[in-house]
């Protein structure tokens, strides 16, 4: 488990603890690390968990998958972020997603019933292991509120000026990285590739960006008139 310490300490699940604490902690939530390849399932929807999982190495794709193969890809999960906190934290629910290794990731598994009961060990960082895990939830309910706010525009247009304007204001700047090919924000958005490729088509020549793969450089605002046109 020391290796992966880089990580931990930078995750805000283990906020303000030093290494003995981290590597105590991890005893106490049964700490278990597996590796995953390229397009390998980590979790299945219909099965239920009492872990979480967190992503030491790699990424993975949470995917809304219906039975005809239309996905929705809900989040893209970067080293040192949680998956399936949710469903762990809720004895007996099911998934309603699947959790897919985008290449080869190592990831860790975290008993949060371990976490959520009496620490068998009274455990003095206890609490703020929980208050830790409170706000990492509410970083989650955070993020699918603004999925829902890209999702509730009419046109692929808007969502994909509403997702781009987000990542420029997170990120603090016009020229950025997302963590999505072409494909992969498609699912996210909801909309068709080649609807989507379209639009992005128009927004560059109307000068509003620029994009090369999963780089883009905003230029400005859209006025009301440019908007209108696409209503």
């Amino acid at each position: 488990m020391k290796k992966y310490l880089f990580v931990l300490k930078n995750c805000p699940f283990f906020a303000g603890m030093t290494e003995e604490e981290i590597l105590s902690i991890l005893k106490c939530v049964d700490a278990k690390v597996y590796c995953k390849e390229n397009q390998e399932y980590v979790l299945r929807a219909g099965d239920s968990t009492s872990a979480m999982g967190l992503v030491l190495k790699g990424s993975v794709l949470v995917i809304q998958e219906d039975l005809w193969g239309h996905r929705n890809i809900m989040a893209k999960i970067e080293e040192g972020d949680f998956f399936a906190e949710p469903y762990a934290a809720t004895p007996g629910s099911v998934l309603n997603v699947n959790v897919v290794a985008c290449g080869h990731c190592e990831l860790m598994m975290l008993n949060i019933n371990r976490l959520l009961s009496v620490c068998p060990t009274v455990c003095q960082h206890h609490n703020k292991l929980i208050r830790n895990l409170v706000a990492v939830l509410a970083g989650k309910v955070l993020l699918f509120n603004e999925k829902i706010t890209h999702m509730s525009k009419r046109t692929t247009r808007e969502k994909l000026l509403s997702y781009l304007s987000s990542e420029s204001i997170r990120q603090g700047k016009l020229s950025f990285d997302i963590p999505y090919d072409r494909q992969q924000l498609a699912d996210y958005l909801c909309v068709e590739r080649a609807a989507m490729s379209a639009e992005l088509s128009k927004l560059q020549k109307e000068g509003l960006l620029n994009t090369k793969r999963n780089h883009f450089e905003l230029y400005g605002p859209v006025s009301n008139e440019t908007d209108s046109s696409f209503l």
